[in-house]
């Protein structure tokens, strides 16, 4: 167990913070150019965290931060193991090309500026998330992700689609944030802990808890709405109608990466379980053939790309779940592999769309000559994806049929859903980083010309690293690939495969895998046009579930406010008192807690006792008074007999504020009532008066009993002998009732304060709201 220097790692974590809000500046003094200087903040975070590798490679992990409150066991700090590590890695390393790439694509937008405040906000909670070590820290960045995402799916807030769109990630992924919240509170009762460091080797006494599925099911709630799993898949596709920059770092290494990241943190402690290993690899396996199938229906390159990767996260969801350290290892290959070919995939559609004006397929060709360097970086990365030899690509999608192919029923169903995922993928692949590139060229909105170097560099390093990670697999097992599948597995894993193939099946069923793919890009249309009709028999898919679901929650909400909001204050005050009523009274017949009534000599109380009659005459003459100025003067003798009461009792400060409070009471009601135009008398039908005393009793009787049963319980000193200590000592004043007024309840005195100022305020208005209207 190792310790890093706290201060560096809190530095690192809070650099794309620090660019976000310079950013704006940078551009308006600098232009387009500032984007390659705040690229430096990710860059820095990048280098710091490279600084882990070869003590996370050699078995060790690292964890810091800052206690906050000790007291509820919260706390700022982080744990940098394999897993986070990885993701810190391809956050900000990718996140670093994708700001220089932004900087190129939205060259001369006019909110360049906002846009990178954005996109660094965005790197900052997904980078914050994956190191977290405490579960409020990662919830709130698991939420400031959904924001983030949010903000930059509607920067082009102009179009209603892309309003749509962000409003409908941000109602899925929040609500599945919600679900998480609650996972994570039914993690912290069942096991004493709130740090993942900690929980992860408690999964023995999780999965014995009786309470395993419920937070199973809101731990994954929370994952599977993140990471687009069926049937929370489709607002992944609409999210792209953020600009592409939003596309490409969204899909390769940040928010839709939470839900698998989540899923694989847990894996020690959720995981080994029947429901573990039934549930993931079930919607996991139909997202994988669903988003496939979805994505070669599309001619667009972004949505093709968007569907493919729903795929590959329903593919990393089946093998996190599928029960095997095999599986792990395919997983922890493939989000590798996968974060390389598909943030180069998606800056290639960029800068295609750039440098043609389109990115509809059918409308694209022969771009080899006039794009060189984006074909060499598409064609790289569509090998990547399709898996082909040499390439990052091709080891994962060997690891994923050795892990699946071991013969039982169950998986041969998970086989055949991999081997028609990965050949649909790989006919995608080439349709996206080939097609717009070979044949012959084709008339397009602008004329074919290739990107600037800001729109070029990160698709061609993302694209070179697939076939460095491929050929120099070994120097990528040692520091990424294994220490993340030991972390995620819970104990030391070796990762071996390398790039020369190995006959067997695997190899058999990636041959397999290859030649269907090809099959498929030579038929396209005819592809395209089986699926379309495949899924047009299935009816309304979500998407149009969704807006049913917010039209309907819309119309219910409207309803409903009609019923409870109706505009009249006799209501409002009616369920007000009610409710006063029912907390009371209920709780005290329904649990048997009636207080004994007292008991003592009556004659010591005949002050009081004349005065509770005083306080009884005036509720009588309200009742029977003939006009609403008389019941209201009236009303005031109840809260003067009181004032003699608190002063007979030994209050005379307290009995001051009274006689205080219903002078202002009386004086401010009859100013209002002479200036409103009222009936003289109450009209009420005896009905409502009977209701209307009702509720008063009720609410009298509750106050009353809840009293006796306050002052019949033993009297604890604490408090009183905490204010007579300290009332002098720390607030320098004898009178303690003053002080604790003053001092120790200061903030509730000033509260108090406020309420009484917003009442004389609002009583004000209606007073020449109603003088504006007569003059009018």
């Amino acid at each position: 167990m190792a310790a890093a220097a706290p201060a560096w790692t809190f530095i690192a974590l809070f650099l794309p913070f620090l660019a976000a809000i310079l950013a704006p500046f940078l551009v308006s003094r600098l232009g387009d150019r500032a984007a390659w200087i705040v690229a430096l903040a990710p860059a820095l975070s990048f280098l710091h965290f490279c600084g882990f590798l070869s003590e996370i490679s050699a078995g060790e992990v690292a964890t810091g931060g800052y206690a906050w409150a000790p007291s509820l066991n919260l706390s700022f700090s982080w744990f940098i193991d394999g897993l986070s590590l990885t993701f810190a890695l391809l956050i900000t390393g990718i996140g670093t090309l994708i700001v220089i790439y932004s900087g190129g694509y939205l060259k001369g937008h006019r909110h360049l500026g906002r846009f990178l405040s954005f996109i660094l906000l965005f790197m900052g909670a997904m980078l914050g998330l994956v190191v977290s070590d405490s579960f409020l820290m990662l919830f709130v960045y698991w939420e400031l992700t959904s924001i983030a995402s949010f903000l930059l799916i509607g920067f082009d807030h102009e179009r209603e689609a892309a309003r749509r769109a962000a409003l409908q990630a941000l109602v899925v992924t929040g609500a599945g944030g919600l679900s998480l919240l609650a996972g994570l509170v039914f993690l912290w009762n069942v096991t004493g802990v709130t740090q993942l460091s900690l929980l992860v080797h408690l999964g023995d006494a999780l999965r014995m808890s009786p309470f395993y599925l419920p937070a199973l099911f809101l731990v994954l709630g929370g994952a599977f709405t993140k990471s687009a799993q069926f049937p929370f898949h489709f607002w992944l596709p609409n999210a792209m109608e953020a600009p592409t920059p939003v596309s490409a770092y969204l899909h390769s290494a940040t928010m839709v990466k939470a839900g698998v990241y989540l899923l694989m943190r847990l894996n020690p402690v959720l995981g080994g379980t029947p429901a573990w290993e039934i549930l993931l690899p079930f919607f996991g396996g139909v997202t994988l053939v669903a988003g496939a199938l979805i994505g070669i229906r599309q001619t667009d390159l972004k949505l093709m790309l968007a569907y493919t990767t729903m795929a590959s996260l329903g593919l990393l969801t089946m093998l996190t779940g599928f029960g095997s350290p095999h599986a792990i290892e395919a997983a922890v290959l493939y989000l590798v592999a996968h974060s390389l070919f598909k943030g180069a995939l998606f800056m290639v559609a960029g800068a295609v769309d750039h440098g043609t004006g389109t990115r509809e397929l059918p409308l694209l060709g022969g771009l080899r000559r006039a794009m060189p360097i984006t074909f060499v970086a598409a064609f790289l990365a569509a090998c990547s994806m399709g898996g082909l030899p040499l390439f990052a690509g091709f080891l994962a999608k060997e690891e994923i049929y050795a892990a699946l192919a071991t013969g039982n029923p169950r998986a041969v169903f998970f086989t055949a859903a991999a081997l028609v995922g990965n050949a649909l993928m790989f006919a995608i692949a080439l349709a996206v980083g080939l097609k717009p590139f070979v044949g012959k060229g084709n008339q397009t909105p602008l004329t074919p010309h290739e990107a600037p170097v800001a729109l070029w560099l990160g698709p061609v390093i993302l694209a070179a690293l697939g076939l460095v990670f491929g050929i120099f697999s070994p120097l990528l097992h040692a520091y990424l690939t294994s220490p993340m599948a030991s972390a995620v597995i819970d104990e030391p894993t070796v990762i071996t495969i390398g790039t020369m193939p190995h006959l067997g099946l695997p190899f058999g069923l990636s041959l397999l895998t290859v030649t269907l793919g090809i099959l498929v890009y030579r038929e396209l249309d005819r592809a395209r046009a089986l699926a379309a009709q495949m899924l047009e028999g299935l009816g309304p898919g979500p998407d149009r579930w969704f807006d049913q679901f917010v039209s309907g929650l819309v119309r219910f909400s409207a309803r409903l406010v009609r019923i409870i909001q109706p505009g009249r204050l006799e209501i409002y005050i009616t369920a007000t008192f009610i409710a006063v009523a029912a907390t009371l009274l209920v709780p005290l017949f329904l649990f048997d807690e009636l207080p004994a009534m007292p008991s003592g000599p009556a004659g010591a109380l005949v002050q009081e006792i004349a005065f509770f009659v005083i306080a009884a005459l005036g509720i009588v003459t309200v009742l029977r008074a003939a006009d609403r100025l008389t019941a209201i003067v009236s009303l005031g003798i109840q809260g003067f007999a009181v004032a003699v009461i608190f002063l007979l009792f030994g209050a005379p400060d307290l009995s001051f504020t009274q006689f205080m409070v219903e002078t202002l009471s009386v004086v401010i009601l009859t100013l209002v009532m002479t200036r409103l135009r009222l009936s003289v008398t109450d009209h009420r039908p005896p009905g409502q008066i009977l209701l209307d005393g009702t509720i008063a009793i009720a609410c009298g009787l509750g106050f009353a009993l809840m009293l006796l049963k306050a002052v019949g319980t033993p009297f604890d000193p604490f408090m009183t002998d905490f204010f007579n200590t300290y009332s002098k000592a720390i607030a320098h004043g004898a009178n303690v009732v003053n002080v604790i007024i003053v001092d120790f309840r200061g903030t509730d005195t000033l509260g108090e304060i406020a309420v009484v100022m917003v009442t004389g305020l609002a009583v004000l208005a209606l007073i020449k709201l109603r003088v504006g209207r007569r003059a009018s």
